[in-house]
């Protein structure tokens, strides 16, 4: 498969899309909901998005690999968003104008501080000297994934810095109706952006691991492609999710062919997100974690527990679990 891009900020609906004041089914906070119209985005005609390589849209968090201090690492996805004050002037704006466009911001005063490694995303817009707030009042960044960081544990659980590897889930190479979770040098897949998924990310929509034993890995994005995507239009879309046994994922993003990123997620088009058993978790899956449990720093944690299973097959990822 080709490379493709990395995603480094939030991408845009494949659709044109409406604003309705009613409950989001995606967030529990958010009195509003963005709904996909049936026009297409200009964005996305202009790219060509019929001829786009379509894959999944994964429901995790955004992780992304560069050096720090020399070394590959991992960095967790950290906006830097507005203080109260900032974010009640910028809501006010949103509401009287219908449009973020032609708001002020202090680029210094109006936004919480982040911690002094935080790096902004690429693409990210600067003013002055300074990285300028998207549409949204966030500025996309990074900070580097510290094993003495609870906030970032599981982040943390699918590196381990003493090797240089990472724990990533992909389609096996020789069978991309397979999948693999290996063992991975940090260095293969410098200046890429992964997605976190997992027992304690985002309600674990994959049914992953347990409390008692969690399981988390790294997928690269752009990396799970969809077999006979359908047509993008909005009819045959929301067909294909309701109907396609390939469509109980969260939503598809386009790769095109000049590096444009596109997406439409199931709640674009007023549908239920998780519903059912995903596509992704009932792909047969082998465990490739060779090496010895010495080799790794931890030896209670994911690598060790993963090495255990090195070569086992499971019918389907959900089905995953350690020996107790």
């Amino acid at each position: 498969m080709r490379r493709l891009g990395s995603v480094q900020q939030k991408m845009p609906c494949v659709f044109l899309t409406d604003v309705r004041e009613q409950q989001s089914r995606k967030r529990d906070c958010q009195q509003f909901q963005v709904v996909a119209t049936e026009n297409l985005n200009p964005l996305a005609v202009d790219a060509h998005v019929d001829c786009a390589l379509a894959t999944e849209k994964l429901d995790g968090t955004c992780c992304y690999v560069t050096l720090y201090g020399g070394q590959a690492y991992l960095w967790a996805r950290l906006d830097k968003k507005p203080n109260k004050l900032a974010e009640k002037r910028f809501k006010r704006h949103q509401h009287s104008y219908k449009s973020s466009e032609d708001f002020t911001w202090d680029v210094v005063e109006d936004f919480k501080t982040v911690p002094e490694k935080w790096i902004p995303a690429h693409g990210v817009r600067h003013r002055n000297g300074h990285p300028s707030p998207d549409e949204n009042g966030h500025i996309p960044g990074w900070v580097p994934v510290d094993h003495s960081n609870k906030q970032y544990c599981w982040h943390s659980s699918v590196v381990d810095y003493g090797v240089g590897a990472a724990l990533v889930l992909r389609p096996k190479s020789d069978d991309e109706d397979v999948l693999e979770i290996a063992a991975v040098p940090l260095a293969d897949i410098l200046e890429q952006t992964l997605e976190l998924i997992g027992t304690n990310v985002n309600g674990n929509p994959y049914g992953l691991g347990s409390k008692k034993q969690p399981v988390h890995c790294l997928v690269p994005h752009g990396s799970i492609p969809i077999r006979n995507p359908p047509p993008v239009t909005f009819q045959q879309l929301y067909s294909w999710f309701q109907e396609s046994p390939e469509g109980r994922v969260e939503g598809i993003v386009w790769h095109c062919n000049d590096g444009t990123l596109v997406k439409v997620h199931r709640h674009h088009l007023g549908l239920r997100w998780p519903d059912g058993v995903t596509c992704l978790a009932s792909r047969p899956v082998v465990i490739r974690v060779d090496g010895t449990v010495d080799a790794y720093n931890n030896s209670k944690g994911l690598f060790a527990s993963f090495f255990t299973l090195n070569g086992r097959c499971f019918s389907q990822l959900q089905d995953v679990q350690f020996e107790p």
